[in-house]
């Protein structure tokens, strides 16, 4: 049988004979005490072993200390070779092998001859799995203790229902069915696998140590560019010493990888992200695979993607992109960062209003109105019962950010900050997507200019999209209400989830693993925090 796991797992022959090391441990023990004696023991060791956890002690005192673990049985040696599977090949998912010290796990069950070394044990192997279920499940990190603008709410189990639902099931599948079931998080799994096969062979080779290259360009630096393109799978092998047209298709097909505008251009930018090395895109994809576990729900058949560093916008239809747009999200300076969170999209909004956020206000506006009270006159003054209020009355020398009364509202126009529709999902932060009259915006490679809102650059599409769901012609329909000019709030049918997210590196079905910068450095910090816990970089050998 152990023999079999292991082949199944496909793991080495070490492995499979240390894990019948594991189903045979309890085989063995010493001259009987009297049964009773033996059950009392046993059963006291658990409940002081699990003092210190109250879901542990709950489970086995709810349980009559019944063992999960340390019988002899067919059925707990299983389930010792399951853990034990499971927890010395955790790296393969970007885990902390030494969190769960299968040596160490190994060692007691192997010195656990008494009742009470049985017992004490029976509540470390639980101890074990409960810390890898939910590492494997939802992740080995709390997000808000590494950057308050992950405002992600990570979808804990309970840890009590782990264990009764173990017992419960066949134990390899139940482990092996923790991680998140997305078509993502198998395909990152996948590149991390390569990766650390490459890493174990070197890596893509030398850097491109010239700044820049140009099509028609020859020489060693060409030759470096084409060995890198072909290293990282988008050149064939060619002997060609030319910039010629198949390296600039191979250029742009690098650059729309990277977010970059495909000119097939090998500019200071698009050397920057060629010459990143192995190591740097493994940490993106271990980290992108922990972000998939913190996100470890349903999604919804229909939702709202929106991915802060790729600078996208997109509208998932049951796992496939039915429509997706540029987007500008917040300025990488305090107070402008786009938190990450989910939430339920209720409305749209045509010819939007834009009532001014206070912190605008009185950071941006009133130092503008103390230099000049003209300043800003496109934006209505009103008081605190929404009236407009002449600006010529106003003392703005008197106020600052504290004390000043008035708040600045916009009216629906094309000049409008928020353009002329805005999506709302009602949430804490204030933040929604919406139009702006600012496209030039878009053009940019780096999209990261707002105070912290996601901005469309095709927002009307975006609506027609929406509104297909629920009127026989959403165009028509969009377009007589924005022709009215008058703020207009129309409720979707069929609310539905968004997801703000933040992937520097993300897969599609087709094509390579595509990489983003880390434009508020939350993905370095994730690293960080992932490093000091035990994860590593690996690499495969042979």
């Amino acid at each position: 049988m152990i023999k079999n796991l292991g082949n199944t797992l496909g793991i080495n022959r070490g492995l499979t004979a240390f894990l019948g090391a594991v189903a045979t441990v309890f085989m063995m023990s010493a001259a009987p005490a009297p049964v009773f004696a033996q059950v009392t023991a046993f059963k006291q060791a658990v409940a002081e072993a699990a003092a210190r956890d109250a879901d542990i002690a709950a489970y086995y005192r709810t349980h009559n200390y019944e063992p999960v673990w340390t019988e002899g049985s067919d059925t707990h040696r299983d389930r010792r070779a399951a853990l034990m599977a499971a927890i010395t090949s955790a790296d393969k998912h970007g885990l902390p092998i030494a969190r769960y010290d299968p040596t160490g796990l190994m060692a007691t069950l192997k010195n656990a001859k008494t009742p009470r070394d049985r017992g004490l044990a029976e509540v470390q192997l639980t101890k074990v799995f409960l810390q890898y279920a939910r590492d494997l499940q939802t992740g080995v990190l709390i997000p808000s203790r590494i950057d308050n603008g992950i405002a992600r709410e990570v979808p804990y189990r309970d840890r009590q229902g782990y264990i009764a639902d173990f017992v419960k099931s066949d134990p390899m599948p139940f482990l092996r069915n923790l991680r998140p079931g997305t078509l993502e998080y198998n395909a990152l799994m996948r590149e991390k696998l390569a990766m650390e096969a490459l890493m174990a062979k070197g890596g893509w080779g030398p850097v491109v140590t010239v700044p820049t290259l140009k099509p028609g360009a020859q020489g060693s630096g060409v030759v470096a560019l084409r060995n890198r393109l072909i290293a990282m799978g988008y050149l064939k092998r060619t002997n060609s010493m030319t910039y010629d047209q198949v390296m600039v298709e191979s250029v742009r097909e690098f650059q729309r990888d990277h977010g970059l505008n495909a000119d097939g251009v090998a500019g200071s930018g698009t050397m920057s992200e060629i010459n990143k090395s192995v190591e740097t895109r493994l940490k993106s994809v271990i980290v992108a695979m922990e972000r998939e576990r913190w996100l470890n729900k349903e999604r919804g058949a229909r939702h709202v993607l929106v991915n802060i560093p790729g600078f996208t916008a997109a509208i998932i239809d049951d796992g496939r992109v039915t429509f997706e747009t540029r987007s500008v999200v917040g300025a990488n300076e305090d107070g402008r960062h786009t938190p990450e969170f989910s939430d339920t999209m209720e409305y749209i909004v045509i010819n939007p209003t834009w009532t001014v956020p206070r912190s605008i206000v009185t950071k941006e506006y009133l130092p503008s109105m103390q230099r000049n009270s003209g300043a800003a006159g496109h934006i209505d003054l009103i008081d605190g019962r929404g009236r407009i209020v002449n600006r010529g009355s106003v003392n703005f020398s008197r106020y600052n950010a504290r004390n000043f009364p008035y708040g600045m509202r916009q009216k629906p126009g094309t000049r409008n900050a928020l353009g002329l529709v805005k999506f709302i999902f009602p949430n804490k932060y204030n933040i929604y997507l919406h139009d702006t009259p600012s496209k030039n915006l878009f053009a940019h490679d780096v999209r990261a200019f707002s105070h912290g809102c996601v901005r469309l650059a095709d927002p009307f599409e975006f609506a027609y999209t929406l509104l297909a769901a629920q009127v026989a012609d959403p165009v028509k329909f969009f377009k007589a209400k924005l022709a009215t000019g008058r703020e207009t709030f129309v409720h979707l049918d069929n609310e539905l989830p968004v997801h703000i997210v933040y992937r520097t590196a993300f897969t599609t079905p087709r094509g390579h693993t595509q990489y983003r910068d880390d434009i508020y450095g939350r993905d370095a910090r994730i690293w960080n925090a992932l490093s000091k816990a035990g994860v590593a970089l690996g690499a495969v050998q042979g």
